[in-house]
């Protein structure tokens, strides 16, 4: 009869140490996923002052600087500034489900890298302080979403391991504990540089 009493009583520890083990794990997702929300909002904040600065500092070459940006976006299915602050948008939505807010940041990290692009060709709008200052405010935020990215894609593991594990999968279908997906990799971080000499 003890041993029956000890038994159920190991039984009982283990499924509350596995339980709460879940717990954690998938608490652990849930503050990755903000993480990632609270740069993508950081982000997003600062993308329309970029774009309102490069606006302002081409108002009076207005015509030439929106020519250059529908040339190089011509057959590349590039941004204008106006799908930048509506990728931005997105990205600053709460409201919508992370995928699509990564999704609009990566389409956000291509439509910059063509603005950027064209700042080359503006020397004034390149020593311009306000100008250099979001660029390296961005390129630093930019830096906080990549690292964001790769810890959410950790703990997803981390959970989907722990919840697919014997003896946790026993409890984690009968607890709604569910697989998690992990975020594709950044687009702009699968091309290679070309070098050339």
């Amino acid at each position: 009869m003890i041993i029956a009493i000890v038994i159920i009583a190991i039984i009982v520890i283990a499924a509350i140490l596995i339980y709460n083990g879940m717990v954690s794990a998938r608490n652990s997702v849930d503050e990755a996923e903000s993480q990632i929300g609270v740069q993508l909002k950081r982000r997003a904040d600062l993308i329309p002052n970029l774009v309102n600065t490069v606006k302002g500092y081409a108002k009076h070459e207005h015509d030439t600087f929106m020519d250059t940006i529908a040339a190089r976006n011509e057959g590349t299915n590039g941004s204008t500034l106006d799908n930048l602050e509506s990728d931005a948008a997105t990205m600053a939505d709460d409201n919508a489900d992370l995928a699509q807010r990564v999704k609009a940041s990566d389409a956000a990290s291509a439509g910059l890298g063509r603005l950027f692009a064209i700042a080359e060709n503006y020397p004034n709008l390149q020593a311009s302080q306000n100008f250099s200052q979001l660029q390296e405010e961005l390129t630093s935020t930019e830096n906080r979403v990549a690292a964001s990215r790769t810890n959410f894609n950790r703990v997803v593991r981390d959970y989907n391991t722990r919840i697919q594990s014997f003896p946790a999968n026993l409890f984690a279908g009968m607890f709604h504990f569910t697989k998690r997906d992990q975020l594709p990799t950044d687009p702009a971080t699968e091309k290679v540089p070309e070098v050339k000499f």
